[in-house]
């Protein structure tokens, strides 16, 4: 099954982290160069959801990306997100808006976004699927497909319910690979059982495999090939059946970065592997928090704590690194938020997708910053 017959390469734009001037928009003009880069170096798949920057990244989108080249030229994934509609009759009116906040007629891929368990419920009440699928007909779609969080189980089951999703987008990394809470390994495989080709996000887990403990990182720059972000893409795009990964770039130099070793991809070899095994060992001695940063427990937080940013300061002060770990707690809640704050109403660990306990890791936090 070839999903992708115009993708020009294996590797695609993820738009959920852009760069970002202060006044909190999206540097356009910056984005615009990024963009011309990627396109220039033979790619053309980009990634994006109602709910990335608030709706910033559609419009960026718009004026970077498909108001500047003709439509035949790039591969454009939007999706469906839960809390962006209660019934069925919300749904078409939602995709509407993203068409025209984006500023195309369709979308190449439209995917039914962070399913999990609970929310599946959700679009198999309000038609979700059905109402896709109609618009698929209406050639406003021209692939249905999904986007999860959860355990292989659930893949499984949502599958076998609705044959017709033709694309999967798993979190799939090499510290997630044979994690039992994300279980990419094990969704992988329900992928390849039902014969699902898999978009991979998170192959650099949010950041987290880019920034590694300095034991680690000796590892990989041994081996004298490439960056860390490098090792860990090509980690994911070496597997078969995988036929996209994504990376959200949120600068030129992550663009170039990428461009030079996606651009004539090579799978990695067993001396790559067996450094990656080394760094996996080093990484689950540490006990540091796996978050993300995608900030959908952000979006949820009733007393607005910028909870990635401080368990990213959690993850410096265990990597010793402690003046820039205080430094950097303060400056994120110089006007509120601190971890202490927190009234443990839930809301965030039902929003996050790496199912962190986020309650008693904010515990944690303030236990060491809030001093």
């Amino acid at each position: 099954m070839n999903t992708f017959p115009e993708a020009k390469k294996n590797f695609g734009f993820g738009c959920m982290r852009l760069p970002m001037l202060e006044n909190g928009e999206v540097d356009t003009e910056h984005f615009s160069k990024m963009v011309d880069a990627f396109i220039g170096a033979g790619f053309n798949y980009f990634d994006t959801a109602h709910g990335y920057l608030r709706g910033k990244s559609e419009t960026a989108l718009r004026t970077s990306l498909t108001s500047r080249y003709p439509r035949e030229a790039y591969i454009l994934t939007n999706k469906l997100s839960s809390n962006h509609f209660e019934k069925e009759e919300d749904i078409r009116p939602l995709f509407e808006s993203q068409l025209e906040a984006c500023g195309v007629d369709y979308f190449d891929f439209y995917l039914m976004h962070a399913q999990n368990k609970s929310n599946f419920e959700q679009y198999k009440s309000a038609r979700a699927y059905e109402t896709a699928l109609e618009l698929k007909k209406e050639g406003k779609i021209r692939h249905l497909g999904i986007s999860f969080h959860d355990s292989a189980d659930v893949l499984d089951m949502i599958l076998t319910t609705y044959p017709e999703v033709e694309i999967v987008q798993i979190q799939f990394n090499y510290i997630d690979f044979e994690d039992e809470g994300v279980q990419s390994r094990k969704c992988y495989e329900v992928c390849r059982k039902h014969d699902k080709p898999i978009i991979v996000m998170e192959p650099v887990k949010g950041g987290s495999l880019v920034s590694l403990p300095d034991e680690a990182g000796t590892i990989l720059d041994s081996l004298g090939g490439g960056s860390h972000a490098s090792y860990a893409i090509r980690y994911a795009a070496s597997f078969d059946g995988i036929e996209m990964v994504l990376s959200g770039m949120g600068n030129m130099d992550m663009v170039n970065d990428n461009i030079s070793y996606m651009k004539d991809f090579k799978p990695l070899d067993k001396k790559e592997y067996e450094a990656i095994d080394k760094v996996v060992n080093i990484i689950r001695s540490r006990p540091l928090i796996a978050c993300t940063d995608c900030k959908y427990c952000t979006e949820r937080c009733p007393q607005n704590i910028p909870i990635p940013s401080l368990f990213a300061c959690m993850n410096d002060h265990t990597k010793l690194n402690l003046w820039r770990a205080d430094y950097l707690y303060n400056k994120y809640t110089a006007e509120g938020g601190r971890a202490s704050e927190c009234i443990e109403c839930g809301a965030c660990e039902s929003a996050c997708p790496q199912k962190l306990p986020i309650r008693d890791l904010l515990k944690a936090v303030s236990a060491q910053f809030d001093k």
